[in-house]
């Protein structure tokens, strides 16, 4: 069995030395698939950052009437806090309001002295509320929507945050969806390559083959070269495609950092690096082994 399986892996890696040309158009086509495969893999996790990023910036702002009294407010604070649905609520009165709104358009004139000229505070006392997970927020406005509350309530916020937030869920599921086609197409692609190239290979070496056979060579002695060399294929393609993406990782990491602080996509990229290799060499090897035992295989029902 050791001697079967050492010319097994002997005539494997002949054959790929021996047809260069043929492995190389091969592995640049897989090489090719294996990139936009974990490119996916890290737009994925980009997109998962730029959404918890978003929505930790998301809240519902409820603004009350002028003439609802602090102990109403709070009494409804302590009642939002009891939802299971509820991170956490915030109350901002009308004074801290208005000291906010100084503070954020202290290099305005105009809008200073026409605060100074005002003879009351214009702004609402209102509660910022956060939801343990945005899919929670509608619950909470249908609370907040009780008869027994909204009649303190002069205004919510909820409704054009939750048209952010379906808006960008839409654009991400759109773009993961997209890169899976453009992945399937490609791996059809790299599959039906080294089909073909097992199948010429074949082709070139029927003499040898036949040979085999004559002298009793069995099926796994006969197809155990080709799905070596397709192997080999995978396992290239794999490394290759980490050597690709590595620089495009680096240079693109400062500039997604200024979109979505907290983010080093080259930092996980090498820090999971073992775990990309794994998935790309798996995705490689499953491509290049199964296409040349399918190729072999028709070849030997012939």
């Amino acid at each position: 069995m050791f001697t079967i399986i050492s010319r097994i892996f002997h005539f494997g890696a002949k054959n790929f030395w021996r047809n260069g040309w043929l492995s190389t158009a091969t592995i640049a086509i897989m090489t090719l698939s294996l990139v936009v495969s974990l490119n996916l893999i890290l737009f994925s996790v980009v997109t998962r950052a730029a959404t918890n990023s978003i929505e930790n910036e998301i809240d519902i702002s409820v603004y009350f009437n002028t003439n609802t009294s602090e102990d109403e407010i709070l009494n409804i604070q302590q009642s939002l806090e009891g939802l299971s649905q509820v991170q956490s609520v915030d109350y901002i009165s009308r004074d801290q309001a208005l000291a906010t709104f100084q503070q954020n358009h202290a290099d305005n004139p105009v809008i200073s002295q026409v605060i100074n000229t005002l003879d009351s505070n214009p702004l609402d006392a209102s509660l910022n509320i956060k939801a343990k997970d945005p899919s929670q927020y509608g619950a909470i406005n249908d609370y907040l929507s009780s008869p027994s509350i909204a009649s303190y309530i002069d205004s919510t916020s909820y409704n054009s945050n939750q048209e952010a937030i379906t808006r960008l869920a839409t654009i991400v599921g759109d773009m993961e969806t997209g890169g899976w086609i453009v992945t399937i197409f490609l791996i059809l692609v790299a599959g039906l390559v080294v089909y073909n190239t097992i199948r010429l290979a074949i082709y070139s070496n029927r003499d040898e083959i036949g040979i085999m056979r004559v002298v009793g060579a069995s099926n796994a002695l006969v197809r155990g070269p080709y799905v070596v060399e397709g192997f080999f294929w995978g396992g290239i393609s794999a490394i290759l495609s980490l050597i690709l993406v590595a620089p495009v990782c680096y240079f693109v990491s400062s500039h997604l950092n200024d979109f979505i602080p907290g983010l080093n996509i080259f930092r996980y990229f090498y820090t999971h690096i073992l775990q990309l290799f794994l998935y790309q060499l798996l995705f490689g090897v499953v491509i290049g082994s199964l296409s040349s035992f399918w190729a072999v295989r028709r070849y030997l029902k012939n």
